[in-house]
């Protein structure tokens, strides 16, 4: 897995969409990431160990390419923002519900 500054992140995650465009889905994964590389030690052997920031880990796949990257706290907003016109580029691909069928359901339960 690689891990990618957010800029370059969105970068290839646009990429990851292009390519998933006509077959194929792309999986994102959100996760807090607290800067631990070890895990955490059993009841009564626990050492001080409390975070300076708040991380977000993103991970991305297709399942052939996996990305990641590190989102702190601080730069939050910024990266929200440009994720969200991402996404919102990307996802014009998918189908609508359709409505007619849905009502049907619900009339035949009744």
């Amino acid at each position: 897995m690689v891990l990618l500054e957010s800029e370059q992140f969105l970068t290839e995650l646009t990429r990851l969409f292009q390519k998933c465009r006509t077959s194929g889905s792309v999986f994102i994964v959100f996760n807090t990431d607290d800067g631990r590389t070890k895990p955490v030690p059993r009841k009564g052997h626990i050492e001080g160990f409390e975070p300076a920031d708040n991380k977000c880990l993103l991970r991305a796949t297709d399942g052939k390419k996996k990305i990641s990257t590190v989102v702190s706290s601080k730069e939050v907003n910024k990266f929200q923002m440009a994720y969200s016109n991402l996404l919102r580029a990307n996802m014009d691909g998918l189908k609508k519900k359709d409505k007619k069928s849905k009502n049907k359901k619900s009339k035949a339960t009744q």
